[in-house]
Formats: C-alpha cells, sequence, structure tokens
C-alpha cells in the first residue's frame, strides 16, 4: 500500500496561497495624503440665486445698441437679457456691454458668448465700496462691494509710533503748521504771480460727485452722475473736498489750480459702493470728452481685476494723466494699492509737515512680480497729507489726513504745471510718461525713508516746472541710480554686498518714455564699467520688449563672477538701454532715445557657508488671486494674506535683524532642484502655502542628510473645519468664497517632513509662554504630532481654538489643566540639522504680537553652525520615545478646491526661472535624477524612525543607518511589507496603484505555483495507476 505524503514545494505553496488570502483581506490604514480633487474655483456659486450681472467686453468701439443686436442674433441659449446703461456715455461708442445671467443657465451661456468673433472675454460684475472709514472687513465679515483697503481719510489722527518702520518716526501735530496753506509749501503762488493758474485744464474728480453753486470753485464745467442714484450732488462730503484741494479759490483752504475746468464724476453712492460698469462707462467719457488729468482716491489690493486694470491703460494710453493714492495699509509694507501701483499711473503717498512718512502711508514695493522676480519701486512720489485743508459740503473748511488728500495735491500740481505748457503744445509735450518724469526727476529726496517708501521724494513743484520749461521728448529710467553707499534711501540693496556664488540679485525698474505711447526696444541692454574690475559682474536682463503705454520694465540680475570670489570694494557703471518709437506728427524720421540707469555696487567675499540663509520664496501664495487667509485669526479687519510674504515686504524686519546678526540671505524664486545646498547653511521656509514637486522633496531629503544642509521651518495654522467656517457671501458676485489653504499648507510640508519623521497637526493653539525668560506669543500656531525619538521637543499648555477644539476648551473652562502642546522640535539627522516651529506671526511684521528674533538665531546656530543652546538642548527636552500619529489622523488636503488655478507646482513644469543661477536657467535644476517613487534613492541612508535621526556618526557623518520595526508606533502595513519587498525600509512615503497589488502579487503566484504543482502530482498518480494495471495483467 502506497501512502501518500506532502512533499516540500506543496507545503510551499500551500502556505504561500494562505499568506496571499490573509494579505488580500488585510486592509493596511488609509494615507490620508490625497491628492487634489480639482472641482471648484476660490468660489462657490448659491443655487437658485438671482440672475448675476457680467460684462462682455468687445474688440472694437461700436455703439451699444449694435451690440445688443449683434448678441441677440448670435445667441441661441436663454436665460440672460441685455441691461440698458442710461448715462452719458451712452450717446459715445462703447467697448462693452452688461448681460444679466440666470444660474441655471451660467456655463452655457458665457461659453457660447465667449465663442463670438467680436468677443474679447466676459467677467462678473463686482462693485467696489470705498469705505469712508473702515476697509472692506469688519470683524471678519465681508461688506459689500469690491474688495478694497482702507483707502479715505479721516479727521482727528492721533500720534503714532511705529516699531514696523526702518528707522524710528515721531509724529507730533504741529500746531502752527496746521493752519499754513498746503499750497504756499510747494510755491503755488510763484507760479499763480507769473500767470499760471490751471486755466484751460480739464480736471476728472472721480468722487462723490460736488454740489452746483459751490462758493468755493469758479469753473465746474460739468457734473455727471453715473450711479443709481438719482442726485448730482455730494451727500458725503469726500468729492467736495477733493476738488477743493485741487481747484479752491476760499481763503482759508485754497487749491493749486483755481481756474481748472473740474468735471465731477458721481461714481459713488451715498452708500459709498459702485460698480466695475460705472467706472468703465465714465473711463470711457473722460476718453471720449478728452480730459487732460483724472484722480483717483480708492485702491485695493486686487490688481488682477482686469476689466479695471486694463482700462486704466486704456485711459493712460489716450493721454489721460492719472494721479491715484497708494493707500493708508502703512507702516506695513507689501501694501500698494492698485491702480496706484500700476506703472503707468502716478502712485502718491503721504508725509507730515515735517517731511516724515506719514504713518497710514502704504509702502513698497509692488508685489505683481512676485515669486520669480522683483518688485518695482513705488509710490512714485509723496506729499504732505497730513491735517490738509479742504472744502465742505456747502460751505467753510476743515482739515483731514489720509493718502487719499495727498493725492489730490499731486493732481492739483499736475493741473498747475500742465497749465504752463502753451495749449497748442500741450498733446506735443505732455503725457503721464512726460509729467511723471517732471515729478520724479524734480523731487526732494528725504532723509531718513527708503526707495519703496518715498519713491523719488517730496513733490517739487517749482524744480518741476524748470524741467518742464525745456522739455523735450525723451525715455527715462526711474530710479535712474542704484547706489550701494546710499543707505537706507538704496534699502535693502545697500544693506547687503554682492558677493560671487550668490543668487542674482535683482533690481526691477520702470522706463518712462515720453516719446510717445508706444516704444521698441530692439536690442539688449548693455552694462558698461567704469573700470577693470566692473568686468567681475556679469548681468543678464529682462526687459520690455514693449513698451506700452508709455512706461515698461527693465530688470537686473547681477551676479558676481567666480573669479570675484576673493574681491572687496565697488564696482561702479552704466547701463544703457535705447527705446525706439514712431514719428511724431509732422516727423519722418523714428524717434530715438537712449537712456542710463547708474550703478554703484559694493561687493565682498564670498561669506561661509554657515552665514548663508537661502529663503523660500517659490512656495509663498498670496492674495490674489485666491483667498489666502491670515496668519493670526485674530486679526478680525484683514483676513486676507496680501502684503507679499517676501524678505523686503512684511518680513523686512526680520531681514534687517538677520543682517545686523552676521547672516546673508538670498532669495529662491524657483523649485528646490535650482540652488546647490553646499553653498548654504540653512534653507529657511516660512509661511508657505503651496505644494511641492517630488523632486524637491527627494533633493531636500538628500541636501539635508547628505550635503549637510540644515533646514528651519515656521509652519502656520492649518484645520479644514475652521477653513470652512471662515468663507463668506459676497452678495455682489452672488458667491461663496472659501479659503483655499490654511495660514500654511501643511498637509505640503508634512510630506516634505515626512522623511525625517517630523509631521504637523490642525490644532490652532494661541497663548504666551517663556523659554529662558523670553516672553513669546503663539498666535494661531500649529502643533507637532510627529518627530523622532531622540531629538529634542518643547511643549507648552495652550488653548486649541479650531473648530474640533471647541469641546476641549468648554472642559478647560470648567476646571480642568490644559495639556502640553509640543510647538518647537529640533533635530540632528545625518550630516544636516532640522528645526520646526508651528508658528511664523513672531516673524511677520503685519500682525505681530511679540517677535521671536532671539529664537529664529538659535535655530540658524543650530541648523548653520550645530551651536546647541543649553536650555533649547536640555536634557529634559530630549525625546525618549517618538512622537507618531498615524496617517489618517494627520490634517488632509481640501478637495473642493481647484488648487493648480493657484499654485506654481500643482499641473506645471518643474524649471528653473530668471531668479535662479545663470547657469541653471530653464533647465530642471542640480543633479536631477528622476526617479519613481516606491524604491529608495541610490545613496541615500537608511533613516531608523525608532531610534532617532540624530544617531552618533562617525567623522566621516557617511554611516548609513540601519532600520529597526517600531513596537507599536502605528507606521503602516503597507509600507513594510512594501519594504521587505524591496529588501529595505522604505524611507519616505509611496505611491502604488493600491494597497493591494503585492498581496495580489503574491496570490497570483500561490495560485499558479499550487496548481502545477497538483497537476503533476495528478499525472504521478496516473502513472502510478497505469503501472498497476500492467503488475495486475502479469
Amino acid at each position: 500500500m502506497i501512502v501518500p505524503h506532502l512533499s516540500f514545494p506543496f507545503k510551499s505553496a500551500a502556505f504561500i496561497l494562505l499568506l496571499s488570502v490573509s494579505l488580500l483581506h488585510f486592509k493596511p490604514p488609509q494615507n490620508t495624503r490625497q491628492t487634489l480633487t480639482l472641482t471648484h474655483n476660490r468660489t462657490e456659486t448659491v443655487s437658485g440665486a438671482a440672475p448675476r450681472n457680467y460684462i462682455v467686453r468687445f474688440r472694437e468701439y461700436k455703439q451699444a445698441s449694435d451690440y445688443r443686436s449683434y448678441l441677440e442674433s448670435s445667441l441661441r441659449s436663454e436665460g440672460w437679457k441685455w441691461i440698458e446703461r442710461q448715462n452719458p456715455a451712452a450717446k459715445y461708442p462703447t467697448d462693452f456691454g452688461l448681460v444679466a445671467i440666470e444660474e441655471a443657465s451660467k456655463d452655457g451661456v458665457i461659453m457660447e458668448i465667449e465663442k463670438l468673433g467680436l468677443v474679447k472675454d466676459v467677467n462678473l460684475e463686482v462693485s467696489y465700496n470705498r469705505g469712508l472709514l473702515a476697509g472692506s472687513f469688519e470683524d471678519g465679515k465681508k461688506g459689500p462691494g469690491k474688495i478694497l483697503t482702507s483707502m479715505s481719510f479721516s479727521e482727528g489722527e492721533h500720534s503714532y509710533e511705529s516699531e514696523l518702520s526702518n528707522s524710528s518716526i515721531h509724529w507730533g501735530r504741529h500746531l502752527l503748521m496746521q493752519k499754513s496753506q498746503v499750497t504756499s509749501l510747494f510755491g503755488a503762488d510763484v507760479l499763480w504771480a507769473k500767470g499760471y493758474t490751471g486755466a484751460k485744464v480739464k480736471m476728472a474728480i472721480f468722487d462723490t460727485g460736488i454740489r452746483a453753486n459751490h462758493p468755493h470753485f469758479r469753473n465746474i464745467k460739468e457734473r455727471t452722475n453715473w450711479t443709481n442714484e438719482n442726485t448730482l450732488n455730494d451727500n458725503l462730503g469726500h468729492g467736495t473736498f477733493v476738488a477743493g484741494v485741487i481747484a479752491g479759490e476760499d481763503a482759508e483752504c485754497l487749491g493749486f489750480a483755481p481756474d481748472t475746468e473740474i468735471y465731477a464724476f458721481r461714481v459713488f453712492t451715498d452708500a459709498q459702493v459702485s460698480y466695475t460698469s460705472w467706472f468703465l462707462d465714465a473711463f470711457n467719457y473722460a476718453i471720449a470728452t478728452d480730459m487732460d488729468v483724472l484722480n483717483l482716491s480708492i485702491g485695493g489690493p486686487d490688481y488682477l481685476d482686469l476689466p479695471f486694470v486694463e482700462k486704466v491703460w486704456e485711459i493712460t494710453a489716450n493721454n489721460i494723466i492719472m494721479v491715484s493714492a497708494i493707500g493708508n495699509d502703512g507702516p506695513l509694507y507689501g501694501t500698494l494699492n492698485n491702480p496706484a501701483d500700476q506703472s503707468d499711473v502716478i502712485g502718491v503717498g503721504g508725509i507730515d509737515y515735517s517731511d516724515h512718512i506719514a504713518s497710514f502711508s502704504s509702502r513698497g514695493m509692488s508685489t505683481w512680480e512676485i515669486p520669480h522676480g522683483y518688485g518695482r519701486v513705488k509710490p512714485d512720489v509723496v506729499a504732505y497729507g497730513r491735517e490738509i485743508m479742504g472744502s465742505k459740503i456747502s460751505t467753510g473748511c476743515k482739515s483731514l489726513s489720509g493718502t487719499s488728500v495727498a493725492s489730490p495735491v499731486v493732481a492739483g500740481v499736475v493741473c498747475l504745471l500742465v497749465s504752463v505748457i502753451p495749449q497748442n503744445k500741450r498733446k506735443e509735450l505732455l503725457n503721464p510718461a512726460s509729467m511723471k518724469q517732471a515729478l520724479v526727476e524734480g523731487a526732494a529726496k528725504l532723509a531718513g525713508p527708503n526707495m519703496y517708501e518715498q519713491g523719488a521724494g517730496r513733490v517739487d513743484l517749482l524744480e518741476s516746472y524748470e524741467i518742464l520749461k525745456s522739455y523735450q521728448p525723451r525715455v527715462s529710467i526711474f530710479p535712474s541710480v542704484l547706489d550701494y553707499t546710499d543707505c537706507p534711501y538704496s534699502w535693502p540693496f545697500c544693506r547687503q554686498p554682492l558677493y560671487a556664488g550668490a543668487m542674482p540679485v535683482i533690481f526691477n525698474a520702470t522706463i518712462l518714455n515720453g516719446m510717445a505711447v508706444i516704444g521698441y526696444i530692439k536690442s539688449p541692454p548693455t552694462w558698461h564699467p567704469s573700470d577693470e574690475e566692473g568686468n567681475l559682474l556679469s548681468i543678464h536682463f529682462t526687459y520690455s520688449e514693449v513698451i506700452w503705454p508709455w512706461t515698461g520694465y527693465l530688470a537686473l540680475h547681477m551676479q558676481i563672477k567666480e573669479e570675484g570670489a576673493h574681491f572687496s570694494g565697488e564696482i561702479e557703471g552704466n547701463v544703457t538701454v535705447t527705446v525706439f518709437s514712431p514719428p511724431a506728427h509732422g516727423e519722418t524720421v523714428p524717434r530715438r532715445s537712449t537712456c542710463v540707469l547708474h550703478l554703484k555696487l559694493k561687493v565682498a567675499p564670498t561669506p561661509p557657508r554657515s552665514k548663508r540663509i537661502l529663503w523660500d520664496q517659490f512656495h509663498s501664495i498670496k492674495y490674489p488671486p485666491g483667498y489666502i487667509p491670515r496668519d493670526s485669526l485674530d486679526v478680525r479687519n484683514d483676513i486676507l494674506d496680501w502684503h507679499g510674504d517676501h524678505l523686503h515686504t512684511n518680513f523686512h524686519i526680520m531681514f534687517n535683524m538677520l543682517r545686523d546678526a552676521g547672516y546673508y540671505i538670498e532669495t529662491l524664486g524657483s523649485p528646490f532642484t535650482c540652488f546647490d545646498a553646499q553653498q548654504y547653511g540653512t534653507l529657511l521656509l516660512v509661511d508657505l502655502e503651496d505644494e511641492y514637486f517630488k523632486e524637491e522633496i527627494e533633493k531636500l531629503r538628500d541636501d539635508v542628510i547628505n550635503t549637510g544642509l540644515g533646514l528651519a521651518v515656521f509652519a502656520e495654522w492649518y484645520n479644514v473645519d475652521t477653513m470652512v467656517k471662515m468663507r463668506f457671501f459676497d452678495d455682489n458676485t452672488r458667491s461663496w468664497w472659501t479659503p483655499v489653504t490654511g495660514g500654511a499648507n501643511v498637509p505640503a510640508l508634512n510630506d516634505l517632513l515626512a522623511p525625517f519623521g517630523i509631521a504637523f497637526g490642525d490644532k490652532i493653539l494661541n497663548g504666551d509662554f517663556s523659554i529662558n525668560g523670553e516672553q513669546s506669543r503663539y498666535a494661531s500656531g500649529t502643533d507637532i504630532v510627529r518627530f523622532p525619538r531622540g531629538g529634542y521637543v518643547h511643549s507648552f499648555p495652550f488653548l486649541d481654538s479650531s473648530e474640533s477644539g471647541a469641546t476641549q476648551n468648554v472642559l478647560l473652562n470648567s476646571g480642568m489643566n490644559k495639556a502640553d502642546s509640543p510647538i518647537l522640535g529640533l533635530l540632528e539627522v545625518g550630516e544636516g540639522r532640522i528645526a520646526v516651529y508651528g508658528d511664523s506671526n513672531c516673524l511677520d511684521s503685519s500682525h505681530m504680537v511679540t517677535n521671536c528674533y532671539w529664537l529664529l538665531k538659535k535655530i540658524l546656530d543650530f541648523t548653520s553652525s550645530n551651536i546647541k543652546d543649553p536650555v533649547l538642548f536640555s536634557d529634559s527636552a530630549k525625546q525618549d520615545k517618538p512622537l507618531y500619529e498615524d496617517d489618517n489622523q494627520l490634517p488632509s488636503r481640501r478637495t473642493d478646491v481647484n488648487f493648480s488655478t493657484y499654485s506654481a507646482v500643482v499641473r506645471k513644469d518643474l524649471l528653473c526661472r530668471s531668479d535662479s543661477r545663470f547657469e541653471v536657467w530653464g533647465t530642471k535644476g542640480y543633479n536631477l535624477h528622476v526617479r519613481g517613487r516606491n524604491r529608495r534613492l541610490p545613496g541615500y541612508p537608511i533613516i531608523d524612525l525608532g531610534r532617532g535621526l540624530n544617531t552618533s556618526a562617525d567623522a566621516s557623518r557617511s554611516r548609513r543607518y540601519k532600520s529597526a520595526e517600531k513596537k507599536n508606533s502605528g507606521d503602516s502595513f503597507g509600507n513594510k511589507y512594501l519594504g521587505r519587498w524591496y529588501k529595505d525600509e522604505l524611507d519616505m512615503p509611496v505611491l502604488v496603484a493600491s494597497h493591494w497589488l503585492i498581496p495580489l502579487v503574491v496570490m497570483v503566484t500561490g495560485i499558479l505555483l499550487f496548481l502545477s504543482i497538483w497537476r503533476i502530482r495528478q499525472r504521478r498518480r496516473r502513472r502510478r495507476r497505469t503501472g498497476s494495471g500492467r503488475l495486475a495483467n502479469l
């Protein structure tokens, strides 16, 4: 009798089959690092809402009735209607129409309209709220109208001293100067004596109107109403005051140009609301009636409101000189208001009678160009804007303050200067560029403020008069000089010398073309060094090849060549650029003019690596175009993050502090693959909102572990429930605005820090704490929820103000103790060092309560030089076991936001741009090796997340870290068995088709092996039966 027994292959096959089935049914923890689901933009519409108004812009001017017939005959869709606009512009051709579209038909109607040949685009109608005494947000709630800042003036401003300015400023009221006529301070009476009083100058005042027969004005030519209210009168006093500063003739509040022809455009209602279509019609009317000067005392942060911005371009292209207030959001930097921040507009800041920058005056630089470039110098000029006298609604005078006061001061100066030129030569010589040339070249530079606070300086009427008397059309550059020895005017450039090996230093100047509305740069600008040392400077230029309207840009990307690594001294020379314009009337040859930018630069030897810091600008997202919320949720009147988040805007005090401490700070406006980590002691990541390319994550890991780069991260709050609560309904666009992300993009930061075993949570923590006697305020920061063993972590008892923390706070208020929350972590890993902190408000000048520069210095000492502060690295702070939170408990990305609309990463190409070193322009970066995500990158050490990353290493720091299993760590089973599959522990998150892929492969292999062995055994059995039959027959 033959007894069957299970062979080893059969046992193996059975074992594999059982293992496969068990793996297939095992469901590992879900990884909540979700990819972005593309659904909505920054607004979500309201179902069943009333029809909304849309502006349809056309490619040419025609009568409104023609365009109405065109749409009605071309569109097949229902659900829309043409809106008639009854105003003075109706008798002139127009380039837009206003249509109401029902919500249910919106997508189809808009798509059909945009396909029409005469249509340029379709934009949602928005309204403007000037907010005389406040901005667009009050107590965290959105007011009616377009988002505008606090633009208008106020009475009774108080003394102010700001720690946010580059210099200490004391505002004291000068009682004698209060009563002085602002016109006499500028010498207007000198020009009056010469017979220049603003005669035959058409001045358009876009405001709240003016009353007929006002006793202060001798020449009110026309009053027009563009609102839906049936009155031409000014019931608020704003428009009357502005007109009085420009052209009033009352002895107590004289204006600059009393004979100027006043054209009052009433574009604001008594509730201080205006609509885009009102402005567009009024602008078209100003063009059709040939205005000379236009004053606009409104503004806001939305420079991407294209119908408005492009109509301003059209205004200036039609030779109307526009003057606008720069904004009342000082003393903060990066707060320029549109349209004053446009290069074709004269943007005006405010000063007091002591020639100090007024506390309320907004500061530059312009933020349009960030993150890839550098902002332009604004304001253009400053003028007195504190305690200025102007006309009341019906009679009498009053004093007010604000940049909205300074703007009509300059508008009055401009009217007076226009009247200096004979009327038959005005259109030949005067235009927005030539007038700006006269103002900036004649301005008096103030001692103390820098160029982004004062522009060219205080307006000097008489100097500008002398320039215009002999003016010939030409091209110039503003500023015309960049002098590193002229501090503080040339701040921030004068604060840090150039040196070899640095990121390019970018200086963005404005080209003013007084020859014609359009100009051309046919050949690149040229650098002319004054001596041989000047050849050490390498300049790449980016510039406007076509200059329109009247202005363009010239950006210098400056690097010191490698042979200048040990040079110390000054480099001087000129940059020249030639502009061509079409011949004027009666001329046959194109106009040509060469302008000069003088450079005087300081150069120093390349500093040591430990003193060089790289600031990440690339991953910062600001408003506009998305609803990026503020970093401190305690701030209720400014809910948007719109100040640029740049070293030279709202982080300018931190920049000055780091320079004082001996650090050299450079800016990275391109991905992490675009810098050489061997050159820098620390990469500084502060308040970042964007995602990261996978190549960036991989390179940063290698830079820290193998190259010894220090990494310092200052995060911010991120809580989805709180973001949803922060949304607001805009009754003008009939849609919900929801934050695109939190104060920082914590899910993206967690992906970046995952290779080091570090992650932030979703708490929103607030409270005061102290380290070694240094008091600090934690303002809407987040907590650390993952950190390796062996690192140093500091925790403090704070309240969690997030939506999810509300229940906890109720319990705490009933007598329970606050739980300690980890907020600061320090870690050695490989050759590098990492520090993470959950709040950036203490570095940000915008809404700072207390600064934490002392902490930043200690962090940089550690990350750049491995200097360990005994308090930060005390034994009590050392982690005996890792902090760990499961993947499904980490903050997750929002899936209801189309993040690619705002991101420089999502659905974008990885590319080194013109702010990186010249050798990597247009490439993907340094030593980039693209690989799959599911294998360890060759050459990377393996990290022991259980023992910590600061394991002692030998002198070469090249020891490879072996992985050990973590007990009860919650590490995902998927990562573990994938690690076994590839013979080592995975060192960063991986993306695979699904968690069932590998078990499925193992199961199929087991089944095939089992079937093969079973068939072999069946064949053997048949042979045995056959053999037994033959033996029986025998």
